[in-house]
């Protein structure tokens, strides 16, 4: 019996952490049904085992249901024993937990409605000295490294805030493995990067990443303050938007607050869900009808954003250049083994939010992107392998590709190619006027006083 019960709490331990896990991290287990099954039983077992285990039962002759029968107001129990009335309370104890468990085996059993697309929410507009500080550091190369390239060199505003690449470039001396992401929109996320291992709630640490993570811009947040403090327009800006000297800390604070302010403006399909029914073109509104119905898409890019936020597989078929271009494929493997992935030198394809949560059912997902403003951000995936939005349409039709972890959401849609143009031209829709802004003229070194560096 000890042996029983030590196997029944073992199982639902485990099986109530990989619950946990999965909803904190969105996983899609082909088996989660049975993890909940599992736990269930352990939960029934450690139940019957208080019931066998009780040796006053058999004796007193009452049995479960005279312990469990209740008093006339349906709230007193009937048990004169102490020794019942304690036993009574772990039954209920487990009863409650089993019923939880069974709530949530519902809740998993049934797919979740999709959320449907509307506008996006306002955001609280940063202090304007701040944003123009931001604008500034933005454009300028002096955040890097060695000085040579700034934040627009993989997301350059003519690009769509992207760098219109398959995979993007690295800090010198490397290149990079995944395609780089727009940051149109990019202070509504919830979770950044393809593979989701930062929060969208916090964009300075975002920046802070960006700049000293060895493969982007590799810098020396000491070396960047102290480059600002020889640019005196730098030190009265930082005066006046934070009323303090430049400092690695307000540096990435103005790049956040300049990076808000990066979002989509007069966007068709908004005015559409506000009553404008002539921002779509016939068609467009035709490949929005499928959009929602046949094609299924708002499963997976609804809301505001037109993304649930969470982690697929598509079988995406792998980019090549990854692992021919023995610079990107040093970043590869020198990027999971910073994230502690195990087995990093035996990796033949990205295993995206894997080499977060070292989580094997999560082995190829990535985060779902936005769609807003889809029509500016070719090549799309997160390797830059389907170069139009005509080809990604027809990727989803064909069912998506080949991976043994492929979302079961994924299948044949059978659009006819009428289908797919609508399809595309409502995609079209949700990418408003472009947001362009012109490289700034940036400040010089200037020689300071002797005694006041």
């Amino acid at each position: 019996m000890r042996l029983v019960n030590v196997a029944c709490r073992a199982v639902h331990l485990v099986g109530v952490s990989l619950l946990v896990g999965g909803a904190m991290w969105g996983v899609e287990w082909p088996g989660l049904q049975h993890v909940l099954w599992l736990t269930i039983g352990s939960g029934l077992g450690l139940l019957l085992r208080e019931v066998v285990a009780e040796p006053s039962w058999p004796r007193n002759g009452r049995g479960l249901a005279a312990v469990l029968k209740l008093g006339p107001l349906g709230l007193t129990p009937l048990v004169p024993d102490r020794r019942e009335s304690l036993l009574l309370a772990v039954v209920m104890k487990d009863l409650v937990r089993l019923s939880l468990l069974a709530t949530v085996f519902v809740l998993v059993s049934i797919p979740a409605a999709a959320e449907p697309p509307a506008p996006l929410p306002p955001l609280t507009a940063g202090k304007l000295e701040q944003v123009e500080l931001g604008k500034l550091l933005f454009f300028d190369p002096r955040l890097s490294g060695d000085g040579g390239f700034s934040c627009d060199t993989c997301h350059d505003p003519a690009k769509g805030w992207g760098d219109g690449k398959p995979l993007s470039t690295g800090y010198p001396g490397s290149e990079y493995f995944r395609n780089s992401q727009t940051l149109l929109n990019a202070a509504h996320y919830k979770r950044n990067y393809w593979d989701g291992r930062m929060a969208g709630s916090d964009q300075a640490t975002l920046v802070r990443d960006h700049l000293t993570e060895a493969h982007f811009m590799q810098v020396d947040g000491r070396l960047v303050t102290e480059r600002l403090k020889q640019i005196p327009e730098y030190v009265d800006a930082f005066g006046k938007a934070f009323g303090a000297e430049p400092s690695f800390g307000r540096t990435i604070g103005a790049v956040a607050s300049f990076i808000r302010t990066l979002t989509s403006r007069n966007v068709p399909i908004d005015r559409f869900l506000k009553g404008d029914t002539g921002a779509l073109t016939a068609e467009a509104r035709f490949g929005f009808e499928l959009f929602q119905g046949k094609a299924g898409c708002v499963r997976c890019h609804g809301g505001p954003l037109f993304s649930d936020e969470s982690f697929h597989v598509l079988g995406v078929p792998d980019n090549p250049h990854v692992f021919a271009d023995p610079f990107r494929h040093i970043s590869f493997r020198r990027f999971f083994r910073t994230l502690g992935a195990p087995g990093v030198e035996g990796y033949t394809t990205d295993p995206g939010l894997y080499g977060v949560t070292k989580i094997r059912t999560a082995w190829g997902k990535f985060r779902t992107p936005s769609l807003r403003e889809v029509s500016r951000t070719a090549p799309y995936m997160h390797n830059g392998t389907l170069a139009t939005l005509e080809d990604v349409v027809a990727f989803y039709n064909a069912g998506g590709g080949t991976h043994p972890n492929k979302s079961p959401l994924l299948r044949p849609l059978g659009l006819t190619p009428g289908e797919q143009r609508a399809l595309v031209e409502f995609l079209k829709s949700l990418s408003g006027d472009a947001l362009v802004i012109e490289r700034p003229e940036l400040p010089d070194y200037q020689p300071r006083t002797l005694g006041k560096n």
